[in-house]
């Protein structure tokens, strides 16, 4: 390939509401451009990766023994109406109408339509397991789409979807198509993790995310460095304190605290480690009348040591909140705990509570003894709480916190560690959540129908790309894989248009490269050295090859690769065999 013949088109800035280093340096390269919120033109360059990502992810899911077939963008209301998520999935979901005023969506997904398939083609046992993927464009409505390619509204996405006769044959299909995303993360060259994950709205009971190591990741990746303990932080166990709940040593007492409504700011104030008080959440659970309206509310205390945080997800799976909570509002705190937020306790007793709460303690706060929390009156805490003494023993203890660096690792194999991750993958095991909802049934042995069992693997196909610069960059722009790149090599001609010699030996090297197979691109465009090396560092080749008149004279050619602070002399006669290599390398 020649420049010429190309399209390149690099920036020296990025737009102004290009936020993160991705989206920057993604515009500046000419890898996208702009259209819309959230939506995007791939550009030449940029398509080139992709192009190059969906070959890889087709030929390892071909290899675990995946078929490919290609479904709508625009899907019948009907199939989502029948699994209910046409109205569960809210605003992110885009309906829309057609000329008949009949509905439909633009798909984020394709399992109904898979289901669909399923249920019509697949009648007999003799036919399973069956897996169906695709790489089709997909469409999120997000609120505030950001950050670029990273959380875009309009995406790329390759799912699949797996059919077996029971749950054992569905963890065999589980197991093949995450043995075939670890062969293709490491085929992409990308530092990753696969961790355990909640299923979040998809729903099943198996999970795990595909995490690309980046500092800038918005998900916190829990490990054990000793071990192979690895899970999202939303489900990562933070386990129970060894040591057993101390004894009282201090008396009860009613303090004053005016105006220190925060566990940090009581503790300033009592000269006490953060650790030593507790934090309230007021959390609500709704029932509804046929109507759809609330019929009541239950309010649920939510108790976690002042030094650690809410996991909100954990919390969603308590026995009372599993179908839905929200957070309280002051008018039910208020009518409640008898007082404004920021001094709320788990002792009501005289404080005025109007009304039953559930108390939910965390484990490290169930073993807690002579703790600081909200007297359930303004500027006012407790001081020396005791469980058993002071108050009856919470309704119930539960993990519902976020876990921290440096605590144990729920295998006993060491302590934890918490790195940033990029979700670019992730793998469920659904069970029947889809079958049952669409009847989707095949005749078993003995001619009885039998619900399939179903597993769905997803890879953000275009979020790779941002992933990828994420995690390796530069100052002078992307430093890509060469398995990813949209070109593996460019040879840099000094006066190319000027010089038949280094025309010459710039085309013949060419050659030589594309005839090994290689993705090279020669650049021809005549432009200044300085112009023309950061034009191809800042689109991030991985090998560049620098000919000059002066090189020539002495049969020699420079080499460097894209990480590399200097180049390397190398003889004109074994450029391509170097390339080769390195690249190999």
């Amino acid at each position: 390939m020649k420049a010429s013949q190309f399209f390149i088109a690099t920036l020296k800035e990025a737009p102004a509401d290009a936020e993160v280093v991705s989206h920057q340096l993604m515009m500046r390269a000419g890898l996208i451009k702009r259209l819309g919120a959230g939506i995007y033109s791939y550009m030449p360059m940029g398509l080139r990766v992709i192009r190059k990502v969906e070959a890889i992810i087709r030929e390892e899911m071909n290899r675990a023994g995946a078929v490919e077939l290609l479904m709508p963008v625009v899907q019948p209301a009907e199939l989502w109406q029948e699994t209910g998520r046409f109205d569960k999935m809210g605003p992110e979901l885009l309906r829309v109408k057609d000329r008949h005023e009949r509905d439909f969506i633009i798909q984020p997904t394709s399992e109904e339509v898979v289901t669909d398939i399923a249920r019509q083609e697949l009648r007999s046992y003799r036919q399973l397991p069956k897996n169906f993927y695709h790489i089709q464009t997909k469409f999120r409505d997000e609120r505030r789409p950001r950050f670029g390619v990273m959380r875009g509204r309009e995406f790329t996405m390759k799912d699949a979807y797996s059919f077996d006769r029971d749950a054992g044959a569905a963890a065999k299909s589980y197991q093949a198509m995450f043995d075939a995303y670890k062969r293709i993360f490491d085929r992409f060259g990308l530092k990753y993790r696969a961790v355990a994950a909640d299923t979040g709205a998809i729903g099943g009971d198996l999970s795990h995310e595909f995490q690309v190591i980046a500092d800038t990741g918005e998900d916190a990746i829990v490990y054990c460095p000793t071990s192979d303990y690895a899970a999202n932080i939303e489900l990562a166990e933070a386990v129970a304190p060894a040591a057993p709940r101390a004894a009282p040593t201090e008396a009860l007492a009613k303090t004053p605290t005016p105006g220190k409504s925060t566990c940090a700011d009581v503790a300033a104030l009592l000269g006490l480690p953060l650790a030593r008080t507790v934090k309230s959440l007021v959390l609500a659970s709704d029932e509804f009348d046929e109507r759809g309206d609330i019929a009541r509310s239950t309010v649920w205390l939510l108790l976690v040591r002042g030094d650690h945080e809410l996991n909100e997800v954990k919390a969603g799976k308590l026995p009372g909140l599993k179908g839905g909570w929200r957070f309280a509002t002051v008018t039910e705190i208020e009518d409640h705990f008898g007082c404004k937020p920021g001094y709320l306790g788990p002792i009501f007793q005289g404080s005025g509570s109007k009304s039953p709460v559930k108390v939910i303690a965390d484990r490290t706060v169930a073993a807690m003894s002579d703790f600081v929390c909200g007297a359930n009156d303004a500027d006012f805490h407790f001081t020396g709480v005791n469980w058993g003494r002071d108050l009856p023993e919470p309704d119930l203890v539960a993990d519902i916190r976020n876990v921290l660096a440096g605590e144990p690792s729920p295998d006993g194999q060491g302590v934890l560690a918490i790195q940033r991750g990029i979700e670019v993958g992730h793998v469920f095991y659904l069970g029947t959540k889809y079958s049952a909802a669409m009847n989707a049934s095949y005749l078993n042995e003995q001619g009885k129908p039998q619900l399939m069992e179903m597993g769905c693997y997803g890879i953000g196909v275009t979020r790779i790309l941002g992933a990828a610069i994420e995690q390796d960059h530069d100052e002078r722009g992307i430093v890509w894989p060469a398995a990813i790149a949209p070109f593996a090599a460019v040879i840099c001609p000094i006066g190319y248009d000027r010089s038949a010699e280094v025309r010459a030996a710039a085309d013949a090297l060419h050659d030589a490269l594309a005839a090994a197979g290689i993705d090279v691109m020669l650049d021809d465009r005549g432009e200044r050295p300085g112009a023309m090396f950061a034009d191809w560092e800042l689109i991030g080749v991985p090998q560049r090859v620098v000919i000059s008149d002066r090189g020539l004279k002495a049969g020699t050619v420079e080499l460097q690769g894209r990480r590399e602070a200097a180049a390397a002399v190398t003889p004109l006669a074994d450029a391509a065999a170097r390339v080769k290599e390195r690249l190999a390398g």
